[in-house]
């Protein structure tokens, strides 16, 4: 799993649309907030999705992108994206799963996706890295607020 304090990874992810993400093309222009769900079918992920969904004034007030990251292929997850009309982009990966791509490994014999959140500054930095083996502990909500606070302090 990735530091806080670390450069950011060099993830190329696709959208529901088949488009390319990366976490470089908001550098220099926003903030990135990427959630990643243990699976689209989890309750208490969609249950995160929704905070997220509800704080999404604040997220772009304070500069901040929000991108959801589940681990299943495109169609599912445009489906699931459509379903329950997520205004953000929903990302998979091209080749691995996009948990796979930074650390978030499968656990107890893998059979248990992990689920966490990293949020990147416009500069590229990892400002708050967290994951959890249950879903519960996946969505720290008072830890990303806190980094985002850290980010626009005076220096």
């Amino acid at each position: 799993m990735l530091e806080s304090g670390s450069p950011a990874p060099r993830l190329v992810l696709e959208d529901t649309e088949g488009r390319r993400v990366r976490l470089s093309d908001y550098e220099g222009e926003h903030a990135v907030l990427l959630y990643f769900m243990r699976s689209t079918s989890c309750p208490v992920c969609g249950r995160h999705v929704r905070d997220l969904v509800k704080s999404a004034g604040t997220l772009a007030a304070d500069n901040v992108r929000v991108l959801i990251a589940v681990p299943e292929d495109r169609r599912t997850a445009a489906a699931w994206r459509a379903k329950h009309g997520i205004p953000f982009p929903v990302l998979t990966g091209r080749d691995d799963t996009p948990h796979e791509m930074i650390g978030l490994s499968r656990t107890l014999f893998g059979a248990l996706q992990r689920s966490g959140s990293v949020l990147v500054d416009a500069r590229g930095v990892v400002r708050h890295a967290h994951s959890a083996a249950l879903p519960t502990g996946g969505y720290d909500r008072k830890g990303i607020t806190a980094a985002i606070a850290a980010m626009h302090a005076p220096a």
